[in-house]
């Protein structure tokens, strides 16, 4: 049932990318937020609400509806289990999410269990392109689709300082390109096409300073001569101004024409068989984070629990995308397609 009750929001973390978060939950009306924990309280910024070194003194303190994880994953699983024993309404948190699937498993069903919505924030699918190339899709204007191509372009891997200046644990991540970036496209591909059948991998290491792999493909099979193909390196960059608009290019290519994600942001379509393209998308100045897809997905959460629609990425679904990662890794690791 639809409620006009302004939800109360507490954080948990405070590094490179909870700035996007609290800017977020700032500009959505139906939510407040009363409070960030930070292991370090100095790093948390001055937005005029209580700090907290701990996030169960917080959550007691607080007394929020929404926990919001924006922690690495080695804190995901106590953070969930302390969230459900403070009694909040729902819990958001940061991918990759827990630290593996044994971990995913055990949140997912503590929360089930407690009645409590556990949704991952995977916020790429919530990127205007990509809900446009889903609307699309859906009304057949390109046909059959039959290939989707992703370029990742970051253009943040190169030398002896990569990731240092935003996020700086990449470079002591056992597993980066796929586990902590590729994911996202994981996710959205399963938006796009639905589940895969079955996924080829080759990751590469190039920038010797860091410990995992920074380039690599992934090919999917997703039946009916369907395709989609990840192609990720780190330290190459694409066309535009700022290369974490979209973090690459995409091709979207059925048989009646092609979708055409450019780095800017802006969509276009090619009919088949002509050198004509429509605009669907411009590009424009999105504020937030990556078409401020942060803001969408916290908007979504609040929608769903005021009544206002379902979820998506909850958690238990989420498990799927844990799973089709590891046989991505293990794909590289034997050098031979796994089926899912």
């Amino acid at each position: 049932m639809a409620s006009s009750k302004r939800l109360m929001v507490a954080c948990y973390g405070a590094g490179y990318f909870s700035q996007f978060h609290f800017d977020a939950w700032d500009r959505i009306r139906d939510a407040k937020l009363v409070g960030i924990a930070n292991r370090s309280v100095d790093k948390i910024p001055d937005l005029g609400v209580e700090k907290f070194s701990d996030v169960d003194v917080m959550l007691a303190e607080t007394n929020p509806d929404i926990l919001d994880i924006i922690t690495p994953p080695v804190t995901h699983l106590s953070a969930i289990k302390s969230g459900i024993a403070n009694g909040v309404q729902a819990i958001i948190c940061q991918k990759p999410f827990c630290e593996n699937m044994a971990q995913a498993k055990d949140a997912t069903r503590l929360a089930k269990e407690a009645g409590v919505p556990l949704i991952i924030h995977e916020n790429f699918r919530f990127q205007p392109w990509y809900r446009l190339i889903k609307a699309k899709l859906d009304e057949g204007l390109i046909g059959d689709l039959l290939q989707l191509t992703f370029r990742l372009r970051t253009g943040d891997g190169q030398g002896a300082e990569a990731y240092l200046e935003r996020q700086p644990f990449f470079r002591e991540m056992d597993k980066l390109l796929i586990h902590e970036t590729g994911v996202h496209w994981i996710d959205t591909f399963r938006y796009l096409l639905g589940e895969p059948k079955s996924v080829y991998a080759d990751l590469r290491q190039l920038n010797p300073v860091i410990k995992g792999e920074d380039a690599g493909f992934m090919l999917f099979d997703y039946g009916k001569g369907r395709r989609a193909l990840f192609d990720g390196n780190r330290l190459l960059d694409h066309d535009a101004k700022n290369c974490r608009t979209t973090l690459g290019e995409a091709l979207v290519e059925g048989t009646r024409g092609t979708l055409n994600l450019q780095g800017n942001g802006a969509v276009t379509f090619r009919k088949f068989g002509t050198q004509d393209t429509e605009i669907l998308l411009e590009e424009q100045d999105w504020g937030g984070f990556a078409g401020d897809c942060v803001f969408a997905l916290q908007q979504h959460v609040v929608d769903g629990i005021l009544g206002r629609g379902q979820f998506e990425n909850g958690a238990e679904d989420y498990l799927r995308v844990i799973e089709i990662e590891d046989a991505a890794y293990k794909s590289a690791a034997q050098n031979k397609r796994v089926d899912i």
